[in-house]
């Protein structure tokens, strides 16, 4: 990924190709998941991923983050919702297997906000995203580096006890959990809502 200071949404926005192929890169397979999880048939997958990501490029310049916690994780969601449902009430759809329970048991678990489908996405998409980027820049910083920051910052490991467990300094771990951190949170703006 770009070193830039510029997040990843921002320079999606703007048009970078390189930063869009990243983002397509980086909910791809949290996509995937979450249809998967409606049952969506192999043979239908991609070619529903691939509609998903057209409407987010058709909308993404237009996109405006509210400030509010969750915001573009719930505007991805939308346009992934809709697609889903549009998948699950499409005439070819339900002449194809009339009756078809799947078909109805995946409308109500889209339809209903407190559904497991719906809490998945909810619960796991900055988890997600936070890993993906953590292991998009971990070859920007030394292993040592990536390690104290993963025990002190993710694990909840204290400094004191990562420094003797690395032979670092407890200002040297500090240092790096700072230094991750902020690339991080660099690349993360407006994607997650919330950094350790």
């Amino acid at each position: 990924m770009d070193t830039t200071r510029q997040s990843l949404l921002l320079m999606a926005q703007a048009g970078d190709a390189g930063a869009w192929a990243d983002l397509c890169e980086l909910y791809r397979p949290l996509i995937v998941g979450w249809l998967r999880r409606q049952s969506i048939p192999e043979a239908d997958l991609d070619d529903l991923v691939q509609e998903i990501f057209l409407a987010v490029v058709g909308s993404l310049p237009s996109f405006i983050h509210s400030g509010r916690p969750g915001a573009f994780r719930s505007w991805l969601r939308s346009i992934a919702y809709h697609h889903s449902c549009d998948y699950w009430k499409s005439p070819s759809r339900r002449s194809a297997a009339p009756g078809d329970d799947l078909a109805t048991e995946a409308i109500r678990l889209l339809e209903d906000p407190d559904s497991r489908l719906n809490r998945y996405w909810d619960e796991e998409h900055d988890r997600y995203v936070l890993r993906c980027l953590l292991a998009a820049i971990e070859l920007e910083f030394e292993p040592a580096t990536v390690r104290a920051f993963r025990r002190v910052a993710l694990e909840g490991a204290s400094g004191a006890e990562v420094a003797g467990e690395s032979g670092m300094s407890l200002g040297a771990v500090y240092v790096a959990r700072s230094r991750v951190l902020r690339r991080l949170r660099e690349l993360a703006d407006g994607l997650i809502d919330e950094l350790p």
